[in-house]
């Protein structure tokens, strides 16, 4: 039984929840809050989003880069770039090409001149994130026909304080086949779009595979790049033959004079061997920066009596300028950066001086701005590569250094191709006057046994000058 007080305290207490409960206002507060962080987090999504995707923001040069090079080690940080490119994650250049960066390159018309050297995207992974970040050239490789893991890590080191980055690689590939793959699995997606003639599968732009060869192989064979050409021929506008690495043993010996002329030979003839259904790459040979005068002119030589179609000028160098300032400098392998530019230009005036004007060059080295590409072009370089300039600028360098050339144009008041076409009509190895007056002569003339006649009077005459430079030196 309940006693009376006690019911009226349960009454009361009851009373008291119910109206406590029914007198609460709901927390308006809560929902606007909540609305605002999601409208602030939203918009902070969105234009981070467009921050990121633009190659020129500068939080990749100036956020991204730097933490990637401070908390990683070089080849760690090199992977995680080409992964991030790889899956379409990578920024874009959202800038069309300037009229003045227009080249022409074998009678092909690129947009601009600013390409990536071969050793960023070495097994052909992240070929479309790159050209989406400006580059017209883009070089993957070295290949090699079978797989292999390069030389033991550590194996490349930056130099911050130089602009510089010593790497020792070995021609680490995953092999012909694997890359291979990757290059058939691209063109499905390509289907149904505007058709371009290019590997690239965009317009203005060339897709290039550099040739390498296992370490295991004989010192002297060039099987190893004749099987390259065979491969990857039909799937490639260019093909590099790599010569001039110096991390792998013995394979700077095929830039001497008898090996050369083999190599050469060789995979001139594989590439005309391609079934005619398929595509006839160009052939470019990449030499070192280290040769003397003497092996550059050899060189030059070797190259007029084949039917290369040009030469990369240059790969990194062995030497070390005295004026380095980082402790990895006593790292052995192949310096690049902005230390190897003084080795690249020289070589490169060199070989322009000594090959006709038909045989275009690539210039590669050192190069960062859009200076330092007007002065490849005023040397005779047809168009240029970059590396390590790449690596310490982050994603947005091709946009940077293209911008940057535009503006030095504008100066000169001349576009690229004017640049270029003054400096390897005025550097280039001349004809002699009786060749011009006999050319002039017969430049309409249909009969292909005249101009047979005299393509190989020039060929002689280049001859005899070759013989004549021996015969002093000796």
């Amino acid at each position: 039984m309940f006693r009376p007080h006690h019911q009226g305290a349960l009454f009361r207490s009851a009373l008291a929840r119910g109206l406590f409960t029914r007198a609460a206002p709901p927390p308006r507060s809560k929902p606007i809050r909540g609305a605002i962080y999601g409208t602030v987090f939203v918009l902070s999504a969105g234009l981070f989003t467009i921050y990121y995707l633009d190659a020129r923001s500068g939080i990749h040069r100036y956020v991204f880069a730097p933490l990637l090079r401070h908390t990683l080690d070089a080849e760690t940080g090199h992977r995680v770039a080409v992964q991030v490119l790889r899956r379409g994650l990578g920024p874009r250049d959202p800038v069309e090409d300037d009229v003045r960066l227009m080249s022409e390159l074998w009678g092909l018309e690129i947009s601009n001149p600013v390409g990536l050297a071969a050793g960023f995207d070495k097994n052909g992974e992240a070929i479309d994130g790159l050209f989406n970040l400006g580059f017209s050239w883009v070089e993957i490789g070295s290949v090699t026909p079978k797989p292999q893991a390069g030389n033991p890590r550590p194996r490349v080191f930056h130099l911050p304080e130089d602009a510089g980055l010593i790497n020792r690689y070995g021609f680490p590939s995953e092999g012909h086949a694997s890359v291979l793959s990757r290059l058939r699995a691209r063109i499905p997606q390509f289907f149904g779009v505007e058709e371009v003639a290019s590997a690239a599968f965009r317009p203005g732009a060339v897709l290039a595979v550099n040739l390498g060869k296992n370490k295991e192989s004989p010192a002297d064979s060039i099987n190893d790049f004749v099987a390259g050409v065979r491969t990857f021929g039909p799937y490639s506008d260019v093909l590099v033959v790599n010569v001039s690495s110096p991390n792998t043993p013995g394979l700077r010996g095929l830039q001497n004079r008898d090996l050369l002329e083999a190599l050469l030979a060789g995979v001139t003839q594989a590439r005309e061997e391609l079934p005619l259904s398929t595509r006839k790459p160009k052939l470019v040979l990449k030499i070192a920066p280290d040769l003397t005068e003497a092996q550059l002119v050899e060189i030059a030589g070797v190259i007029q009596n084949t039917t290369i179609d040009g030469v990369i000028v240059s790969n990194t160098t062995t030497q070390r300028p005295s004026e380095l300032l980082a402790p990895n400098k006593i790292e052995t392998g192949g310096l690049s950066g902005a230390p190897l530019k003084q080795y690249s230009l020289a070589a490169l005036r060199t070989l322009r001086k000594n090959l006709p004007a038909r045989i275009p060059l690539i210039g590669c080295g050192g190069i960062s701005t859009g200076a330092d590409a007007l002065e490849y072009a005023k040397a005779g370089a047809s168009l240029v590569q970059v590396y390590t300039g790449f690596g310490y600028d982050g994603a947005g360098a091709c946009r940077r250094i293209k911008d940057q050339l535009v503006d030095e144009l504008a100066k000169e008041g001349m576009t690229w191709a004017e640049v270029v076409n003054k400096a390897v009509s005025e550097l280039s190895l001349q004809k002699s006057a009786p060749l011009r007056r006999v050319e002039k002569v017969l430049a309409d003339d249909a009969n292909p046994s005249l101009k047979q006649l005299i393509a190989e009077a020039e060929e002689l005459r280049t001859l005899l000058d070759q013989f004549g430079e021996r015969q002093e030196i000796a």
